[in-house]
């Protein structure tokens, strides 16, 4: 059995989920409202404050939905109710992030400017303090889409690994190589 998909999910104070019949999971809590359809052969119940997962066969595939599914109901429980937080650092001379409503725009060296917009969900901070590196900060109540977000702005100008030079998500340990050694 599957150790994730049998754990329940517990909910917080203000968080309510409502199951469709056509398996259509809704959560709604204090920071938003989130859906996501699941297969049928994965059955959802709310009881006594908590989510249970139950699936059809013991097939692998089920097996693995089980275990997905859960965890996916997890992950929107928090963010209705706490919400995520990602936070991205921009490493490098000249390197500049401001923002106007939901267009980020970034100075990253390149012979342009790059302006990238933002989902409506999704609520963004730049900062600038001097002696410091400037700073993206993506609140939302759905991982999945600050993830990818995350990652898009990222992809833009990823860490090269012997400066250090790009974007890169705060705490992040990157690995640096050396550079060319000296001549003979």
């Amino acid at each position: 059995m599957s150790r994730i998909g049998k754990l329940p999910v517990t909910l917080p104070k203000g968080v309510e989920v409502k199951v469709s019949d056509k398996n259509l999971v809704t959560v709604k809590g204090p920071k938003g409202e989130l859906t996501k359809s699941l297969d049928t052969a994965i059955s959802v119940k709310v009881e006594e404050g908590k989510v249970v997962l139950a699936r059809a066969t013991e097939q692998k595939r089920h097996k693995a939905l089980h275990g997905l599914y859960r965890a996916l109901i997890a992950n929107m429980v928090h963010g209705v109710s706490q919400g995520y937080k990602t936070e991205q650092e921009l490493v490098g001379v000249g390197y500049r992030a401001a923002h106007k409503g939901q267009m980020l725009e970034l100075t990253l060296g390149m012979s342009h400017n790059v302006a990238f917009e933002l989902p409506k969900e999704i609520k963004l901070l730049t900062a600038t303090e001097k002696g410091k590196n400037p700073m993206i900060t993506l609140e939302s109540s759905d991982k999945e889409l600050i993830g990818l977000v995350a990652s898009k702005i990222r992809s833009l100008r990823k860490p090269e690994p012997y400066k250090g030079k790009g974007i890169k998500f705060s705490g992040e340990i990157l690995r640096r190589k050396a550079g060319k050694a000296a001549g003979k």
